[in-house]
């Protein structure tokens, strides 16, 4: 069997290497030199390159009844690299189901976080407290790094104690959100509570050292309060708890509100430009607004989750009152916002403004009573969507109250 694979296969090639072969079988390591001189010079022998991979896997160690068959485009796999055939040549590619398998990892874990610490009241954060600090300046002249980077200062610490309340809430909250928000990340297990208190604390504890840093009392003063009012809302404490009470629980709302918007207000105008602090129509109207659409906002919270909240005894507007009564009720709260915002406007003495005003609170108004019409109540989803949709309204009223001058 030896000497007829001799004379079939190797006799073919070369004679210098067929001579050689005549005492025996080549070593490994001159096997592999000569696999890759011979492979370079006889590229189109596609028989004769497997016939060597084969010989290579074996370590050159095979008995008379190895059974040979020439084998056509054969494939090496490595933990890095795969051997291809290509018109008939063979290359080497490296493999990219790592690579892949980290993107898809990264993204899931970016995914999970961000869904964690609910962006989007991070974003209307951002949103409200960039437009509150620009109501100080008084002419384009205004406009510099400095101001940017000072309200940077007091935005960041702010979102980032925004962050602590959500992971609060999300990890007191675990059993009622398995009944009314069972696509929470602590309730889908995607993290653990440690996981949440941690990341909480985390933020938490980052955002009070740059109000230290940061050296403005307005900031650190509005750290503090938030911090009170976002934790007594959701511990589990003697005399705390507060969302168990309906009013105290609007409260909780409405003062984060009003917090947001006075530390914006009071920290660009003392601490940025170094002005006496005096209050604005714009900035009073802010506050109007803030309250009025806090009270309807934290009503509106509570219409999705009546049934959770009624199984842990957790009372609600929604459940003393029924889900149709404070609906209507809340919208018409944030349609009262609506006509005086339009009546304001109308008292501007600049007509742009005026126009601006006056039609941009009467299509939100619009809007917001078209939406409401056809909505089920009965429809979680539905009702959460409406819910966030009330929230992009209120953030839109930020955009407008540059023009209540």
């Amino acid at each position: 069997m030896i000497q007829t694979i001799k004379s079939s296969s190797f006799t073919t090639m070369s004679p210098s290497f067929s001579s050689r072969m005549q005492h025996g079988f080549p070593t490994s390591f001159q096997l592999r030199r000569r696999q890759r001189h011979i492979s370079n010079k006889y590229k189109e022998n596609k028989y004769f390159v497997n016939f060597l991979s084969t010989v290579s896997i074996s370590k050159g160690s095979f008995g008379s009844s190895y059974p040979y068959k020439p084998v056509r485009e054969k494939k090496v796999h490595s933990p890095t690299f795969s051997a291809q055939s290509a018109n008939d040549e063979f290359v080497l590619q490296p493999k990219d189901d790592h690579i892949t398998t980290l993107q898809s990892n990264l993204w899931r874990n970016v995914d999970v976080f961000v869904r964690f610490c609910r962006l989007h009241s991070i974003i209307g954060n951002i949103i409200g407290m960039t437009s509150i600090s620009l109501l100080p300046l008084t002419s384009l002249g205004d406009l510099s790094p400095v101001l940017f980077t000072g309200i940077l200062k007091a935005m960041i610490p702010m979102a980032l104690l925004n962050v602590y309340v959500s992971c609060l809430n999300q990890v007191t909250d675990l059993d009622i959100d398995k009944v009314n928000k069972p696509h929470f990340v602590l309730v889908t297990g995607e993290y653990t509570v440690g996981q949440g208190k941690a990341i909480g604390a985390a933020f938490a504890l980052t955002a009070f050292t740059m109000g230290i840093l940061f050296n403005s009392p307005s900031l650190f003063a509005g750290l503090v309060a938030y911090f009170l009012v976002g934790t007594a809302y959701s511990v589990e404490l003697p005399l705390l708890r507060w969302k168990k009470n309906p009013f105290l629980a609007a409260f909780v709302i409405i003062s984060m509100l009003l917090i947001i918007a006075s530390v914006s207000f009071i920290h660009s105008q003392t601490f940025v430009l170094g002005r006496p602090l005096v209050f604005t129509r714009p900035f009073a109207f802010t506050l109007f607004l803030s309250t009025l659409f806090g009270i309807a906002l934290a009503l509106m919270k509570d219409i999705p989750d009546v049934d959770g909240d009624r199984a842990f005894g957790i009372q609600t507007f929604s459940i003393m009152h029924g889900k149709r009564k404070v609906f209507d009720f809340c919208i018409s709260i944030m349609l009262t916002v609506y006509g005086c915002g339009m009546l304001i406007g109308a008292l501007s003495s600049s007509p742009l403004n005026k126009l601006i005003t006056v039609f941009g609170h009467g299509a939100l108004g619009f809007i917001l009573w078209t939406r409401s019409q056809s909505l089920n109540l009965d429809d979680k989803s539905v009702v959460e969507s409406f819910y966030m949709l009330s929230w992009k309204l209120f953030y839109a009223e930020y955009l407008l109250i540059h023009f209540l001058r």
